[in-house]
């Protein structure tokens, strides 16, 4: 497959050494005088963290391609990742010149991290062929994919083109600023800064108290089946009941419906079990790195 990667700043050069390591030739551009030389660098020092990858980044520089404009990189390719500045109108204006240079069965993909796609493909012919594929930074190392498009056929695709690369993509079902992991980050970060501000622990302590207790226990559950977990036999529903009045019984009630749906009860033991030794392999491995800071 020749993908083309429109721009190179960290994440478009994330992604293209990505793309390489999995098999693709990829038509890089970007207006920075030292391209080249970066996308190299770049290559030799992401290549060894890509997840199942063991050869040298000197054989996928040789699928590398250089191009000296959006029209030229973007021509003949089966899929177009953009990751350009976040600003709308340099957007807009950027994915219609992709939609006319590109093929017409390519796929248009933007990195944004915060805009719409609805937004963004304003001034295009067909704004359904555009969909946000929003990585978690950085895209050749995090699993994390967001999907957002107007096009259950486009999402669809890009959908399976991100499984091809090895990610886990997820489609999110209506447009929203941020997507979903940056406005839960932004959350959990504005309520570090206020802990840290006001003097109930220092930077290093808050820190820690994440990295050895919620950052272990989301890394294997995520929130809902942690707490799905946490509730014993009654799961969701008991400990919502007990523990969460903040949140209305009319919610409570949709909310342990679709956990016992999605997660039914009789599993949650062997779930735990899992949980436990992915969690003890994650404890594991930061013991062993316990003298890197």
């Amino acid at each position: 497959m020749k993908i083309a990667v429109v721009g190179a700043g960290t994440i478009g050069l994330s992604w293209t050494t990505l793309m390489l390591a999995k098999g693709h030739t990829v038509r890089v551009t970007d207006p920075r005088p030292d391209l080249a030389e970066a996308v190299r660098d770049a290559v030799h020092e992401f290549v060894p963290t890509v997840p199942g990858f063991a050869g040298e980044a000197e054989e996928l520089l040789s699928r590398l391609e250089i191009a000296g404009s959006v029209e030229e990189a973007v021509g003949g390719v089966h899929a177009v990742q953009e990751n350009g500045p976040e600003r709308l109108e340099f957007k807009q204006e950027l994915f219609a010149a992709i939609e006319k240079a590109a093929p017409a069965e390519a796929l248009i993909l933007s990195s944004t991290s915060g805009l719409t796609p609805s937004s963004m493909s304003a001034r295009m012919a067909d704004p359904g062929r555009l969909v946000v594929g929003h990585p978690f930074n950085p895209p050749h190392l995090i699993p994390l994919v967001e999907l957002v498009g107007a096009s259950e056929r486009e999402v669809a695709r890009a959908k399976e083109f991100y499984l091809s690369l090895g990610k886990v993509p997820v489609v999110v079902h209506k447009e929203v600023r941020g997507h979903v992991a940056n406005r839960l980050q932004r959350v959990l970060f504005e309520e570090c800064v206020n802990l840290v501000e006001q003097g109930v622990v220092s930077m290093t302590e808050l820190d820690d108290i994440v990295t050895n207790s919620v950052g272990v226990r989301w890394a294997t559950v995520g929130p809902f089946l942690a707490f799905h977990l946490g509730g014993g036999p009654g799961g969701l529903r008991h400990m919502m009941s007990h523990l969460m009045p903040y949140v209305p019984a009319e919610v409570q009630e949709r909310l342990a419906d679709q956990a016992e749906a999605v997660y039914p009860l009789a599993s949650n033991e062997e779930r735990a079990a899992r949980r436990d030794r992915q969690q003890l392999e994650i404890i594991s491995s930061k013991e062993r790195d316990d003298d890197v800071r």
